[in-house]
């Protein structure tokens, strides 16, 4: 099962999707939204003192520390698969998006970043990471969102269910 059909399962099992406020260059419906933390019986479930919790702050820089990770085995470039041509992106990181980071719930992640090509092309990359501690982050997921600024796809919310969209071309 895909990352994608695991986040819609987890959301149509009654979680409701809370909003990030809208910017200019990402709507709100252009990326999955952030669950709600649960509150209830905090006590019953215990965190281990060894592991760090995952938070917003620390997905940032679990983010960046994977792209630096990559970057470095590769040459200086961070690797990914342009999945409309087939061809091997060599990007540099531009930006984090620090506020279209999410908690998804089931410890899923969503974090988005800039990159630039050394041809100056400017993509924007989705990463959905899962992981129970922020040093067992791992990225499941990695698509091309924009390319130039063009949309390839974006997000909709049917009935509490968070569903990718193609752009049409």
């Amino acid at each position: 099962m895909s990352i994608i059909n695991s986040i819609i399962l987890t959301v149509a099992s009654g979680l409701v999707v809370s909003g990030f406020a809208i910017t200019q260059e990402h709507p709100k419906s252009e990326h999955p939204q952030e669950q709600p933390q649960a509150q209830e019986h905090p006590k019953e479930h215990p965190i281990s003192l060894s592991t760090q919790v995952v938070t917003k702050d620390n997905l940032a820089m679990a983010i960046r520390n994977h792209i630096a990770v990559e970057t470095a085995k590769n040459g200086g470039f961070y690797l990914a698969i342009d999945d409309r041509s087939g061809d091997t992106l060599k990007l540099n990181l531009k930006k984090v998006h620090d506020n279209k980071l999410a908690t998804l719930g089931d410890q899923t992640y969503f974090a988005c970043a800039d990159f630039v090509t050394p041809d100056s092309i400017v993509y924007d990359l989705d990463f959905f990471m899962v992981g129970a501690s922020v040093d067992d982050l791992k990225p499941t997921e990695v698509t091309v969102h924009k390319e130039e600024g063009i949309e390839r796809y974006t997000w909709l919310e049917v009935e509490g269910v968070w569903q990718k969209v193609e752009v049409d071309e």
